[in-house]
């Protein structure tokens, strides 16, 4: 019978040999998940940094706790870790059972679990998992789980306890010296920046300023004057004349003709004679009219009576 666990629930184990198997489903952007172990003493840090089983250290020196490596299966991917539990060392009190992503949240992993089987029992149903969810998704390496001695036997926890600083936080909390110049060398080459030694660059200013102090020094040349030269006179800016678009450029107005006749003479006052100058030089009349006396009229000049209603009268 296969045990459903909730985080901080237990199941006692029977089996002598248990391989502890994480599970996760593979995709776009899904990082590569790493199975790894703990062996913790009474005191709950490790007894030395042969303790730590990873994958730069895939098995224990006593040799009942080992790595097995990543492995597809029908539901995903796998990373194993098997562990004799009858014969881990005395001194060994709990196996915590880590899983990590190398600097990536485990918030993008997806179906995270871990599976526990008896090794001895082929193709055999797990005896209990527990589905692993991060708290608050940051996390780059969770605790799943620990195997933890209870009088002659032993039992599994889930956990689900999560580091936000990774593999290398996590081990360093239960007592693993971590080595950072080994840490910069598993971090990817196109992500360091190397820098020189601080010793030698400081040689280096030291050298470069005694130099300087040996050579000779060339004469100071005092520098040119500058000569205030004045600027040449500003030209005006001649702006050629623009035609207007589709017409004929303008003249004058005494010149300019009108636009399709020919330029008109003197026309006298539409109904109006002209001024008696004008008339007096010979220019048109005016339309319908004739041109004023050029001497007053006689005072007693009278118009006879027109028509036959005058007669009698």
């Amino acid at each position: 019978m296969t045990h459903a666990m909730l985080k901080g629930s237990n199941v006692p184990l029977e089996a002598t040999t248990v391989r502890a198997v994480l599970r996760w489903s593979p995709g776009q952007g899904v990082p590569d998940v790493d199975a790894s172990a703990l062996l913790l003493g009474p005191d709950g840090r490790v007894r030395s940094d042969e303790d730590f089983v990873f994958y730069n250290q895939p098995r224990h020196p006593a040799g009942k706790v080992w790595r097995l490596g990543k492995k597809p299966v029908a539901e995903g991917l796998t990373d194993t870790i098997q562990t004799d539990l009858a014969g881990v060392e005395s001194g060994v009190g709990r196996i915590l059972l880590v899983a990590s992503a190398d600097g990536v949240t485990f918030d993008r992993v997806r179906s995270l679990r871990i599976l526990l089987y008896d090794a001895q029992a082929a193709d055999g149903e797990a005896l209990a998992y527990f589905d692993v969810k991060p708290e608050t998704g940051q996390e780059t390496a969770l605790i799943c789980g620990e195997l933890y001695r209870r009088g002659e036997g032993w039992k599994f926890r889930a956990l689900g306890e999560g580091y936000s600083n990774g593999l290398q936080g996590l081990a360093t909390d239960f007592g693993i010296s971590v080595d950072e110049s080994e840490a910069a060398q598993q971090a990817d080459p196109a992500d360091v920046t190397q820098l020189p030694p601080p010793t030698a660059h400081v040689q280096a200013a030291d050298r470069t300023s005694s130099e300087a102090l040996t050579q000779p020094q060339a004469p100071l040349v005092p520098p040119v004057p500058e000569v205030s030269r004045p600027l040449p006179p500003e030209q005006p800016a001649g702006v050629p004349a623009q035609p207007a678009y589709g017409y004929p450029p303008q003249q004058p107005a005494a010149t300019q003709p009108a636009y399709g006749y020919p330029q008109p003479a003197a026309r006298p006052a539409y109904g109006y004679p002209p001024a008696p100058a004008t008339a007096a030089a010979g220019a048109p009349s005016g339309y319908g009219f004739p041109p004023p006396a050029a001497v007053s009229p006689d005072p007693d000049f009278q118009l006879p009576p027109q028509g036959p209603q005058f007669i009698g009268r």
